[in-house]
């Protein structure tokens, strides 16, 4: 079975050891195993064309996107008053 770029399992790998419905999904151009398409600042997982990106990499769209990429200063959506440790 072909593997997936998120990971080195297979679907049928995954879906064997987690007994989980792992089907894949396509997401900034990539094929990603469910479970494996998460936020890199958070590690939330997320839904194929339900999230941002930045460098080709998947975040979610609040607190991580907004807090990290988008603008900055008062008054701008809320997102300004999130931090990151």
């Amino acid at each position: 079975l072909p593997k997936l770029t998120c990971c080195t399992r297979s679907v049928h790998q995954l879906t064997h050891l987690l007994s989980v419905a792992a089907e894949k999904v396509t997401s900034l151009g990539k094929d990603w195993h469910r479970p494996c398409l998460r936020c890199e600042k958070c590690n939330k997982t997320l839904t194929s064309g339900g999230h941002a990106e930045h460098d080709g990499k998947p975040y979610c769209n609040h607190p991580c996107y907004a807090a990290l990429f988008g603008p900055k200063g008062f008054g701008r959506g809320g997102a300004e008053s999130h931090t990151f440790k």
